[in-house]
């Protein structure tokens, strides 16, 4: 099994990767944190350096190698992950794509602390201009997000939950 969780920052996709693989006895990956070791330096770091597009080439490219790697994995994608070099086909051909739907207002209140380590949401200035930004960010990725033959609504994505929407969807497959 292949499960990739995708969704907007601060949507859950590593929490909740974290305990679907130790469900399903299964290797979790961070796509994050694997182009942070291979590129050896942090994302803002290479934001800074490299620029956005340099960021989703290796993403692109990461994304490819882990999978390469590991037959069976639960992979918590970045954000953008899908909405790049044709990601979101890799995606849909080689596993199960859940999107985690999560409202903007919870989102931004998710990812304000942390934003000033998240490149693309550091220079906004207060939570009305997050949110905002959220929203379009939002608006743009989700053509991509909406491609993903399951979804889950905030409050609702349990591990539990996502257990049973996977086995109804294999069920039905």
């Amino acid at each position: 099994m292949r499960l990739y969780l995708i969704g907007m920052p601060g949507a859950g996709k590593t929490t909740l990767g974290r305990g679907l693989a130790v469900a399903y006895e299964v290797p979790f990956v961070d796509l994050d944190e694997e182009i942070v070791r291979h590129e050896g330096r942090s994302i803002p770091d290479i934001f800074a350096a490299e620029g956005e597009a340099y960021f989703r080439m290796r993403e692109a490219a990461v994304l490819r190698e882990v999978l390469a790697q590991h037959p069976k994995l639960v992979l918590a994608t970045g954000g953008g992950t899908p909405c790049f070099h044709d990601n979101v086909e890799v995606l849909l051909e080689t596993g199960i794509t859940l999107y985690l739907d999560v409202p903007v207002a919870k989102l931004a209140g998710r990812v304000q602390a942390a934003a000033k380590t998240r490149p693309l949401l550091a220079a906004l200035p207060d939570t009305d201009t997050l949110e905002a930004h959220l929203n379009e960010t939002l608006h743009f990725r989700k053509q991509f997000y909406d491609r993903a033959p399951l979804r889950c609504q905030a409050s609702a994505c349990t591990v539990g939950a996502v257990r049973q929407l996977l086995a109804r969807y294999e069920a039905s497959a």
